[in-house]
């Protein structure tokens, strides 16, 4: 049940933080509406449309209600349903997130496996990846932009294609800026892994019997070392759908966190609300499949969590 309850609860708390923030936040989303000099009785009508003269509590009860029977509401600066504007901007976001987080599982093991495995280039890794995980995203992009879109024109600077191929042409420098220090700092995490099981007594046993130093690694080494690596490799990778406001706000991508920057700034209370939903709910998906595997892979959690 706890299974259950514990990601319902944060999600709850999440989303009613949310609302609460942005309904506290200076700014009124009607006066935008309702054009130059517009009466008190028109502001009241207004608001009255949009339900903004309930209170907050009402408001976002009414909200929670409308998301358990499907309904996400309507935007109020975009005068349409959420759910069509959160779809058509969907995809790119999710096709960036999946881009990005391939880049960080690749990278961000395999140069974590090289660094604990031989010895000699560890401290050159570890100093790479020091410097990557001091970089944020913006600066990231900032640079990739200016090298590699404006100076060697191989990439696009803005927008995100269309079709696969176009996609991942126009998407590689944003999953790069968004990669590049969550890779790095699942790098550090699984050296570390790796150097710890690298020097245990059963590995030079191991060792020492003959086996060879591939067979070694897969048994002894990388085994033992899954279960950190794994647990990181999750919260990093489900990091990158918030980080994912910022790169595609520097690159002029037209997905969710455009659509959430806009939205915040204008105060769109439903549009935001489900945004947060949406970044919320894939963040504690992730991380609860990342428990449940944790589980699977070690009995000792098995045994500490019946007790």
């Amino acid at each position: 049940m706890r299974w259950v309850i514990g990601p319902l609860l944060t999600v709850l708390v999440a989303t009613f933080l949310v609302a609460l923030a942005l309904d506290i936040a200076p700014g009124d989303p009607v006066a935008a509406l309702a054009g130059n000099h517009p009466s008190p009785a028109h502001l009241a009508a207004i608001r009255h449309e949009l339900g903004l003269d309930q209170s907050f509590l009402a408001r976002y009860w009414s909200w929670l209600t409308g998301v358990l029977h499907g309904d996400l509401g309507r935007s109020i600066s975009l005068r349409s349903g959420v759910g069509g504007a959160i779809s058509a901007r969907l995809p790119t976001t999710a096709f960036l997130v999946v881009y990005a987080g391939l880049l960080i599982l690749v990278f961000g093991i395999g140069l974590g496996i090289i660094g604990g495995w031989f010895r000699r280039l560890s401290p050159a890794i570890a100093a790479l990846t020091g410097l990557a995980i001091a970089i944020p995203a913006f600066v990231a992009a900032i640079v990739l932009v200016q090298v590699f879109a404006l100076n060697l024109e191989l990439f696009p600077a803005i927008g995100a294609g269309s079709g696969f191929v176009d996609r991942i042409w126009h998407l590689t420098l944003p999953a790069i800026a968004l990669a590049l220090a969550m890779s790095a700092y699942l790098a550090q995490i699984s050296r570390a892994a790796i150097a710890a099981e690298r020097d245990r007594e059963h590995v030079v046993a191991a060792r020492g019997r003959g086996m060879s130093n591939g067979m070694v690694f897969r048994r002894h080494v990388l085994r033992n070392a899954a279960l950190p690596i794994i647990t990181v490799s999750g919260v990093v990778v489900a990091g990158t759908i918030s980080a994912a406001v910022v790169v595609e706000s520097a690159f002029g991508i037209d997905g969710l966190g455009s659509l959430l920057v806009t939205s915040v700034s204008a105060k769109d209370y439903p549009v935001v609300q489900a945004i947060a939903l949406i970044l919320v709910l894939s963040f504690v998906l992730v991380t609860t499949a990342i428990d449940l595997l944790q589980r699977l892979l070690d009995p000792r959690i098995r045994e500490t969590g019946r007790r």
